[in-house]
């Protein structure tokens, strides 16, 4: 079984929120395509990275959704999509393998 994360900001590189309903979207679609997800989204997490010498923050939330197959080129596209449509040099998509206990 595979965790899979996905790390998705909520504004875009000039501080613009982005429209709910785009993450409804994709909520929508991950619960199709893997029968479910859970979306970390009431408290937003915090990041920053280091680009050169200045700081980046961001608040993003966090998408998670569990499947028996790791479809590796699925997810790359979908990466790919998601970092054009958001704008993004880089979207963080993880996964893990995990024991149901």
């Amino acid at each position: 079984m595979h965790l899979i994360e996905i790390f998705l900001p909520l504004s875009n590189n000039h501080g613009k929120r982005f429209d709910s309903k785009l993450y409804q979207s994709l909520e929508h679609e991950l619960t199709e395509r893997f029968g479910g997800v859970t979306a970390f989204k009431r408290a937003p997490a915090s990041g920053e990275n280091k680009e050169g010498s200045q700081v980046v923050r961001d608040e993003i939330i966090i998408l998670e959704v569990m499947t028996e197959e790791l479809d590796r080129a699925w997810w790359a596209d979908r990466r790919k999509q998601l970092e054009e449509m958001l704008d993004q040099d880089e979207i963080l998509i993880r996964a893990s393998e995990i024991e149901k206990l």
